[in-house]
């Protein structure tokens, strides 16, 4: 007599819960209703830190900060929904449902480059400096174009490579 084997699988997870776990608790509950515990420690560091930024009175980066709050509250609760449904299209694949067949998924291309992670390092850095005060706020903003310039540097590196390969 042959045995069957049972594998236990992983529940399907509701975007609609995960949503809503996500807009009524913004600190990381959406991802870890997704088993995504690593991101939603990040996402309550994250959090965390920009409510602190809120609560200093009269500081310089008062706007900037309630509005990079407000990006980051829509953020976590559209990345919760977006991750349950992967979830279950990953269930529906290893099923093999028929509709299954349908779902194409995007594979992310590496693309070799690591400039982004070396900004964001740099711009954490900064403000984490400013934060300890080695750096003034005020000095900081001065230099935003700064910004601007770097992304558009990128863009044409990016696109020099490309257009040679034509």
């Amino acid at each position: 007599m042959q045995e069957k084997i049972q594998i236990k699988r992983e529940p399907p997870r509701s975007p609609a819960v995960a949503g809503i776990l996500a807009a009524f608790f913004p600190f990381g509950v959406g991802a870890f209703y997704n088993r995504q515990y690593l991101k939603g420690i990040i996402f309550l560091i994250i959090f965390a830190g920009l409510v602190t930024m809120q609560t200093r009175p009269g500081d310089i980066n008062q706007p900037f900060s309630g509005i990079l709050l407000a990006g980051f509250y829509f953020f976590q609760i559209f990345d919760a929904i977006h991750t349950a449904k992967n979830i279950n299209r990953r269930a529906l694949m290893e099923e093999g449902a028929e509709k299954a067949e349908e779902i194409e998924f995007m594979k992310m291309e590496k693309t070799g480059s690591i400039f982004w992670g070396i900004v964001l390092i740099v711009v954490g850095g900064i403000f984490l400096l400013a934060n300890f005060d080695v750096i003034d706020y005020g000095h900081i903003f001065d230099f935003w174009p700064l910004v601007v310039i770097v992304i558009g540097l990128k863009l044409i590196v990016d696109y020099i490579p490309k257009r040679k390969h034509r």
